[in-house]
């Protein structure tokens, strides 16, 4: 079974033009009894929902622009996309490589079965 949770999101400033700084969330993975943490920008979150949206039942992805500075739209996009990931884990039972890939686990498919005793 997969669990993901988004504890954090983290402003990042840009190496060399401060109008090209981004927002990196910070994904807890618990997969097998194994925790690690995958960071993933939004672009990122965008380009699997394209990869996947065709092969698997995906939720809404949350809206690109908000303004990211503003700690309150920060905090609402992190939740909307942590909703978006828990979603794509609840409602397929078998994930496609591409989401396995994007949250860096290896052969650990959903098994609804396997969580209950």
């Amino acid at each position: 079974m997969i669990a993901v949770s988004i504890p954090a999101a983290e402003p990042q400033p840009a190496a060399r033009s401060p109008d090209k700084a981004h927002t990196v969330f910070r994904l807890e993975v618990l997969c097998g009894g194994r925790r690690h943490t995958v960071l993933k920008r939004y672009s990122e979150f965008q380009a699997l929902h394209k990869q996947i949206k065709k092969v698997c039942k995906v939720p809404d992805l949350p809206p690109r622009r908000v303004p990211s500075w503003m700690p309150k739209a920060l905090e609402q996009r992190r939740q909307g996309l942590e909703l978006y990931i828990r979603g794509i884990l609840c409602h397929n039972k078998e994930l496609p490589q591409d989401v396995l890939d994007f949250l860096k686990v290896q052969c650990c498919q959903q098994d609804p079965k396997a969580s209950s005793p």
